[in-house]
């Protein structure tokens, strides 16, 4: 990790969550149903929403620990370096027979894109060690998706908040979300499209929800009212890893209030697009700063940029 101190100046975070090999292949449009395209590009390269999210922490500044599982293919080893040269603690990081977690991406010519993730070690993650309850309660906040099994998603959120860690849910990939799960959120952080999907009535019972709004920011609601913060304008190359840099920013920039941390979130978030990948594109802490420096006015003042339809894409 290199940020501008050094060192990491954020809060403890801990990431329970998935861990893939991303398959990338780039090509001019989607293709229809049953139609063959020539590719124009593939590259092969570490993500999944909870590595991601764990390295856009630490970029970011924070203290992060991982908890997750990679299998014995030849994935393993890359997937686990890409944590280590970071600076992500991997104790928690263990492996498990068979394949590790994939992910097929498709990006097109305007950078957007589809995604299928083949969970495989992701699905083992079925229960918490004493090592791993540890780490979630030394934490300032804990982290998680919904990329793992939903029975460890909420041991782990629950076993949070009875230690006073606050819990933060990436509803992503979107499902249905169970009352025991709901009771353990502290802040839910989902898309437009996720937000319709899981409900107002859900949404209600959360005490804080950011929401992206794409190209048009992202809005926080509290018990206290809500924030919007506008986008900034980029020139979009590859959404892959947006949601993910804005929720690692947004973790770790949350000690200091939603507002602050929504600002540089959306700021992560837009870097994050104006280069191709997903972890390649997470952006570190220095050039969320400098960018935050171009002043609050600015954030106000901008035209909204293009930054597809959901800033929560992966």
């Amino acid at each position: 990790m290199t940020i501008a101190s050094g060192d990491p100046v954020g809060p403890a975070i801990t990431v329970v969550g998935s861990v893939n090999m991303d398959l990338v292949a780039t090509v001019s449009k989607f293709p229809a149903p049953g139609e063959t395209l020539l590719g124009t590009g593939f590259a092969a390269t570490p993500g999944g929403k909870g590595a991601n999210q764990a390295i856009a922490a630490a970029r970011a500044g924070a203290q992060v620990e991982f908890i997750g599982a990679v299998g014995d293919d030849t994935f393993a080893l890359d997937l686990r370096q890409t944590l280590v040269d970071d600076e992500v603690g991997t104790s928690g990081l263990r492996e498990v027979g068979g394949p590790s977690g994939v992910a097929l991406i498709t990006v097109d010519s305007a950078g957007e894109n589809t995604i299928v993730v083949a969970g495989n070690a992701n699905t083992t993650l079925t229960e918490l060690t004493d090592a791993d309850l540890h780490y979630i309660a030394a934490a300032d906040i804990v982290m998680c998706q919904l990329e793992l099994p939903l029975s460890v998603v909420i041991a782990c959120l629950q076993h949070a908040r009875r230690s006073r860690t606050t819990t933060m849910l990436n509803c992503s990939p979107v499902q249905a979300l169970p009352d025991d799960l709901v009771a353990a959120v502290d802040v839910l952080v989902l898309n437009a499209g996720e937000s319709a999907q899981v409900g107002a009535e859900i949404l209600a019972r959360i005490p804080q929800v950011v929401t992206t709004l794409g190209a048009h920011g992202a809005r926080y609601r509290g018990q206290d009212g809500s924030i919007e913060v506008s986008a900034v304008e980029v020139d979009v190359v590859d959404t892959t890893g947006a949601g993910d840099a804005f929720a690692g920013a947004l973790a770790t920039f949350w000690p200091g209030g939603p507002e602050p941390a929504l600002r540089a979130a959306c700021v992560a978030g837009a870097l994050a697009t104006t280069r191709s990948g997903a972890v390649a594109a997470l952006p570190q802490r220095a050039e969320i700063e400098a960018l935050l420096r171009c002043g609050r006015n600015q954030f106000e003042d901008r035209v909204p940029g293009r930054l597809g339809d959901e800033l929560g894409d992966r």
